[in-house]
């Protein structure tokens, strides 16, 4: 099968899920290395959530969108995207952060964001005043 072929089923397959974001049953989560770190898996018809437990009250989400593209999962979320499916993941009341490593500690598999959710908001952390 092409990367065309791919591509056109995964947009038709996407086209069949949820606007918003729905938890994934159980059954179609992956069985992966992560398994016993995973919490819950959210789908729409954009996106893919997974949801980790990174210990010491913290959250990790890892979200990809579900169209593809030549070099794999399509790329560009915006911050407004990103706070949209932080809330919809019910984590609305929660501070986060993405992590941009020393060059040292990169690792970029596929295009993914990643969402670290904080048990409270950081001294460095801007309100509202």
């Amino acid at each position: 099968m092409t990367n065309r072929t791919h591509r056109r089923l995964a947009k038709k397959q996407a086209r069949k899920k949820p606007t918003l974001l729905t938890e994934a049953p159980r059954y179609m989560w992956p069985s992966d290395a992560w398994q016993e770190h995973r919490l819950n898996v959210w789908i729409s018809c954009e996106y893919l959530v997974q949801v980790f437990d990174e210990h010491d009250g913290i959250i990790r989400l890892s979200i990809n969108d579900v169209m593809l593209e030549e070099d794999g999962w399509a790329d560009g979320m915006t911050w407004d995207e990103l706070m949209e499916i932080k809330r919809q993941c019910g984590y609305a009341d929660r501070p986060a952060v993405e992590i941009y490593p020393d060059d040292d500690n990169i690792v970029n598999v596929a295009n993914m964001r990643h969402l670290w959710l904080l048990p409270e908001a950081p001294a460095f952390m801007w309100r509202d005043m």
